[in-house]
Order: structure tokens, then sequence, then C-alpha cells
């Protein structure tokens, strides 16, 4: 029995240290956590349970006889965030290299199963090498079996993952497969690393060029946060999943919010007097949500389009805005791709929706034609005439052609659709609109200039203003925006138990 307790507490010692003092000091004066520091700092005090902690396999090829890896270079486990369950992994990177092997991925795939069967989020902190190649297709083995547990979780339960180091080759599609990615200043995430592309290709890139946390945020638009450093990371998740529900069965958690609700004058005077002239829609958004907090995601991303979390009186909604600060708010493709992608992950979890338009149209020119912007837009479309959580729309100012549609107008099944008096909705701008029906007249007139000014103005007049729309029933009310917050509150009181019935399939086809 002696013998046995021996064993164990060397085993625990073992496990705790994971690839031993010096590697783990190493591995915090590069400016990181350990694996089982970051467990701690994410999750609330002495609630972790791990569990595989002595699971291992014990490597037998490429001279690496009987070699014993602690924990197999990942943790995994369950624990309360913010007083809710969630289970997590989070690879060791101080056991060899936190290298994936078969056991460690059925270790991070078993622990999804939990996640799934208890209905509660799954968090992936992601800090390895790849995969083991002493294991040889085995490792290819395990990481099909994280990803497959990826899909069975995904619109079930939230999943995020943190990229706190290395996560290269085919580890990278896992964080893919799930919702949320936050990925650090200190990490690199990509498919094939710059030493393979340097052969292939002949291209010269550097780890931070190709798989920095800058150009997956601009660029690719893979991930949805960039944080500073660990601890930074953790607090993002911690807040990302306090808007979230645990599970699609689940509503948003209802907190103790702002619940006032009278008129914000601040909201008359943030659209300028000229409709040309940009602003930053955040702007109006913290003007009217709970304590002005908006969690924006993908920031850096396509950037003519804001999509976020926030609260009205204590419950989440999902915020999709155009931004007329860039690109005049315009949509494109990158923008209606991640507009979309967000839509459908708030319908999945019964997130409210709350859209504030002001947009010009769809993007015009070759490469946005050559590039799909018909399938991209049409996802766009797809997303909001699927959704069937609350869906209530604002119009600020500019609302146009196929973009007014794309922005949830009333015949994409929107709920609520109010106007601000500023609103012009129309098949396109005045001005465009008064060259092509007023073309003869302008041509004829004596003073050309003057009498296209004098056209455009009443076009918009006539035609663009909210009034027009509204007598059409696509407008529900006209409303002051000082009053915004008011009427998005009520409106999201009285849809909190709408049902929509759907017709029986498997699923629709989105233009992916």
């Amino acid at each position: 029995m002696q013998e046995k307790i021996a064993e164990l507490r060397r085993r625990r010692a073992v496990n705790a240290l994971g690839g031993g003092a010096e590697k783990q000091e190493k591995h915090r004066q590069s400016g990181r956590l350990t694996a089982r520091e970051r467990v701690a700092a994410l999750v609330d005090a002495d609630s972790f349970e791990e569990v595989g902690q002595f699971a291992t396999h014990r490597a037998t090829l490429f001279g690496m006889a009987d070699k014993v890896f602690a924990a197999d270079g990942v943790i995994t486990g369950a624990a309360s965030v913010g007083g809710r369950l969630v289970h997590l992994a989070s690879q060791d990177f101080t056991v060899a290299g936190g290298s994936a092997g078969e056991t460690h991925s059925i270790k991070v795939a078993e622990i999804m199963q939990s996640s799934l069967k208890t209905g509660s989020p799954f968090v992936f902190i992601n800090d390895s090498g790849g995969a083991r190649v002493q294991e040889g297709i085995a490792s290819l083995s395990g990481y099909g079996k994280v990803f497959h547990a990826n899909v069975l979780l995904s619109g079930a339960v939230p999943q995020i993952s943190l990229i706190c180091g290395p996560c290269a080759g085919g580890a990278a599609y896992s964080p893919a497969l799930t919702d949320f990615i936050i990925q650090t200043r200190q990490a690199q995430m990509f498919i094939t690393g710059p030493q393979v592309i340097k052969q292939v290709t002949g291209e010269s890139v550097t780890a931070e060029e190709l798989g920095g946390p800058d150009a997956h945020m601009v660029h690719s638009g893979v991930i949805h946060f960039i944080a500073d450093d660990d601890q930074h990371a953790i607090a993002l998740c911690r807040k990302l999943l306090a808007f979230l529900p645990a599970n699609n069965l689940e509503d948003p958690p209802l907190v103790e919010g702002d619940y006032l609700i009278e008129a914000n004058p601040l909201l008359e005077t943030l659209l300028p007097e000229e409709s040309k002239q940009g602003y930053d829609v955040r702007t109006v958004i913290a003007a009217i949500v709970d304590e002005a907090d908006f969690l924006e995601v993908q920031a850096g991303h396509a950037m003519n389009i804001v999509v976020g979390f926030a609260r009205v009186c204590g419950a989440s909604v999902g915020i999709v805005a155009n931004q007329p600060s860039v690109k005049a708010g315009v949509l494109d493709i990158d923008a209606s791709t991640k507009a979309a992608r967000f839509i459908r992950f708030c319908n999945a979890f019964n997130i409210p929706l709350v859209t504030f338009v002001d947009v010009p149209g769809f993007m015009p020119g070759v490469e946005q034609e050559y590039g799909g912007i018909i399938r991209h837009g049409a996802k766009l479309l797809f997303a909001y005439s699927s959704a069937t959580v609350p869906k209530i729309t604002i119009i600020l100012r500019k609302s146009y052609g196929g973009a007014y549609l794309a922005m949830c107008g009333k015949d994409l099944d929107a709920d609520r659709v109010f106007a601000w008096p500023t609103a012009e909705i129309a098949v396109m701008g005045a001005e465009g609109a008064a060259e092509i029906v007023f073309r003869k007249e302008i041509g004829e007139a004596a003073n050309p200039e003057q009498r296209r000014a004098e056209l455009i103005a009443s076009y918009r007049e006539t035609f663009s203003n909210p009034y027009v729309a509204a007598e059409q029933r696509l407008v529900d009310a006209v409303i002051e925006p000082a009053l915004t917050r008011q009427h998005i509150a009520q409106a999201l009181e009285y849809l909190r138990i709408k049902r929509v019935p759907r017709p029986h399939k498997k699923h629709g086809l989105i233009p992916l």
C-alpha cells in the first residue's frame, strides 16, 4: 500500500510540473503562462476538476522508447467560470512541445463530449508544436476525432479557442471549427510554415507576417480578438462567455443591467448635417446599450461593418451595424461574410439581433464581381432570412437598393423596423436616380447643374424619406433618435416569447 501511495504522489508531482520546473520557468520567461496557470486564471477559484490527469502514451518509436509524457501534454477537465459550468482543455508546451499524439487528442475529444452531454461551453487553450511525429498516423487519427467533436458541438454549445502559442498544420483546423478565436501577440497560426512556403513557392515570409494576429485579423479574417498576452486573452474569454448562454436550448444570461430607458438627447447630435459625411457608428451603439459596454468582434477585419455583443436592460443582444466612416459603410465581400457568420451564431444561441443601417449599397467593381460578391452577399440575405430570433432594425440614414434588403429589411422578416427622420430609403441615392429619371429634363435645361440640384432635392423629399416606406408598411414607425433605446427595449420585451414555425427539413443550403 505504501508503495502505491508513493507512486501516486510521484505521478502527481510529474503532472503538476508538466515538462519539469526548468521548462516551466523558461516558458514563463517567454512572457507566457504555463498550461495550469492559464487554467487557474480562467476558472473560478478551487473549481477545477481535472479529468485524465494520469493518461499517458508511451512512445516506442524513433529512439523514444518507454518515454512517459506528463498528462500526455494536455490538461482537461471541468470548472466554473463566473459561476457557470464550462469544460476545457489546455495544451502544455513544456511536455514534448505540446505535441498532439493519439492519447492527447482522445483526451480533448472526450472532454468535448462531456461538454455536449452537460450542455456547457467548451474552451480550448492552444499551445502546440503540432502533431506528434513519433506516433505516426495515430496522431492524425487523433486530430480527426477532435475535428469531428468540434462539428458535433457546433450550434449546440459555444466553443472558444485561445491561441497562446504555436498552432501549426492540421492543429489550426480545430480553432477554425470553433465559434470564436482569441489570439495573443506571442502566438502564430498557419497551415504551412515559412520554410515550407519558401521551398514550394519561393516566397519569403516571417512566421509573424504569415500567422501573427494582425495577419489573421486584417487579411484572413480567421480570428475574432487580439489579446496583448495570456492574461488579456483569458479576460476576453471570460467577458465573452458572460454574454452567451450555456447551450442552444437556453436563453442568454440576464444580468443586473441598466433599466433606465429615458430619452438620450446625445443621439440627436451624432449624425452629420451632410449626408455624405462619415461618422463612427460605435458612438450611436454606445449611446443606446447598457453602460456604453460593447464587445466588438473582429474589430480589425472588414471594418465597413461592425458586429459584437452588448446588453439592453441586462439582456444580451447581437449588434450588426454599417460603419459610414469606412468605405461609406458599403457592403463588400468581406463585410457580407463577417456579418453573416455573426448572425448565424446569434441565431443558433437565441441572441436577439439589433441592426443599425446606414448603407449606400453593395461595393461595385470588377474585383468584387470576380470575387463573388453575388454569392457572398447572398450569405447575408440567407443569414437574416433564416434567423428566428427577435430581429430589430433601425435605419439611421441611407438604405439603398439590395443593401436595404440585406441589412434586414421588413421583407426579410424583421420583427420591428424603426427609422430616424434622417433615413433615406430608396432603390438608389437621389443623385443617381435623378440622373436616370430626369436625364432629358436636365439636358434640356438652361442651367443643367442648377436644375440637377433642384431635381435631386425634389426626388429625395418625395421618394427617399422614411414616411414613404412607412406608408407602405415597410417601416413600423419613424422615431425620434433620442428615444431609440426605449423603442428597442420595448420591442425586445414584446418579442421575448417569439416563436417561428419553419418547414421541416434537415437544413437550408447557405451559399458558402
